[in-house]
């Protein structure tokens, strides 16, 4: 809702004339559906209510690792758009929300449930890390023109389309790799094995990521397939390791 309202004061989301169901903005305010104060006031709305969430946790843990995690997703998550910091306007937005949304969440509960800091879940959070960066970037190709004209300076608009396509494809191979490695490991073993069957919806994501048809009104068949292998993915992972659980309690 935060990135709503901003990208409509920057003018992205109205210089946008190829949106889809995942990009270009919810299209409330261009659409007259909300008003602009409506969509910042919600967003204000939720950000205070997960702080207060934050805050009983933090009353319960204690713990300034927490802490840290909390103000950073606060801010990361708000000014992501928001003057004058503009994260995703800076060729770092998707490297930010593959910390915001994989790396630290998935790293932070794992804290939360053992009160240990170690590099046990690392692999899997910085898998999750790869799938939401590929969703963020995956997502940018339909804005390439929009994004420009705003000067957001996205990885598309940064170095262009051929190369963007070689990044999506190389961090979605990354992932396979990790997940290979984590078979080497008992404790993750089940993690990786499940994410690996994921593979056949990966070789999907890969054909329909290709420099022509990305950029082509109107399609946005890669955005499904890489949103759905985001699913489908942290769900393996999180699957995985409840079994790996149940089978071996102690570990």
């Amino acid at each position: 809702m935060a990135n709503d309202y901003f990208d409509h004061l920057s003018g992205n989301d109205w210089a946008n004339k190829n949106p889809t169901p995942f990009s270009g903005g919810s299209r409330f305010i261009q659409d007259d559906i909300l008003s602009p104060k409506a969509i910042l006031l919600t967003a204000l709305v939720a950000l205070a209510v997960g702080s207060a969430v934050g805050v009983v946790i933090l009353i319960l843990t204690e713990s300034m690792f927490i802490l840290l995690l909390g103000l950073i997703g606060l801010l990361g998550g708000f000014f992501y758009t928001a003057p004058p910091v503009k994260l995703g306007y800076r060729c770092i937005g998707e490297l930010v929300i593959a910390f915001l949304f994989g790396l630290f969440p998935v790293y932070g509960s794992y804290y939360l449930q053992t009160g240990m800091l170690d590099a046990v879940p690392l692999a899997p959070a910085i898998i999750v890390g790869i799938l939401i960066f590929l969703v963020i970037l995956i997502n940018e190709f339909p804005d390439l023109k929009a994004d420009a004209a705003a000067n957001k300076r996205t990885l598309v608009v940064r170095l262009g389309v051929p190369a963007s396509v070689w990044i999506y494809r190389t961090a979605l191979v990354a992932g396979f790799i990790i997940a290979a490695a984590m078979m080497l490991y008992r404790s993750m073993f089940f993690a990786g094995l499940l994410y690996l069957i994921t593979i056949p919806i990966a070789v999907i994501a890969m054909k329909c990521a290709n420099k022509d048809d990305l950029v082509k009104p109107g399609q946005y068949r890669a955005s499904q397939i890489t949103v759905l292998l985001h699913a489908v993915g942290s769900l393996a992972l999180a699957v995985g390791f409840i079994i790996a659980a149940l089978r071996n309690p102690s570990l």
